[in-house]
């Protein structure tokens, strides 16, 4: 018998992530690992549970898998945050409005600018010598 989940994909900078929920019992897991111990900094997982948290539902009750790639640690919990609120909608879908004033339905469409010929990085000049 197979399990009904629920799947959204988020996205920001060049992370992708793939987020499926279901009824359980509160199981958050991202590549095989615990959320604690996928992302260790301070801000990240209060980060990622924002739209748990906005909805008002119970984390005991959903199981929470993840499969993310590319990026860095920033950009891997941004896009799980997306994701998961993508899957809270197409299980709950009156749950919309809300996250929607939120701001947690938005891509964050900011990529890096690419290096300019003559420049260190994209717009960082080299430094100037007067002889």
């Amino acid at each position: 018998m197979a399990v009904q989940y629920y799947e959204g994909v988020g996205r920001r900078k060049e992370s992708t992530a793939r987020v499926r929920i279901m009824s359980g019992s509160g199981n958050f897991v991202i590549n095989g690992k615990v959320l604690e111990d996928y992302f260790p900094r301070v801000g990240d997982k209060e980060n990622i549970l924002t739209p748990l948290d906005t909805t008002g539902e119970s984390r005991g009750q959903l199981d929470v898998t993840v499969l993310v790639k590319g990026g860095g640690v920033t950009g891997q919990s941004d896009a799980v945050k997306l994701g998961l609120a993508r899957a809270l909608i197409k299980m709950i879908p009156d749950h919309q409005p809300m996250l929607r004033k939120a701001g947690l339905l938005t891509r964050d469409s900011r990529e890096k600018e690419r290096k300019k010929p003559g420049l260190k990085r994209a717009r960082k000049a080299p430094t100037y010598t007067k002889r």
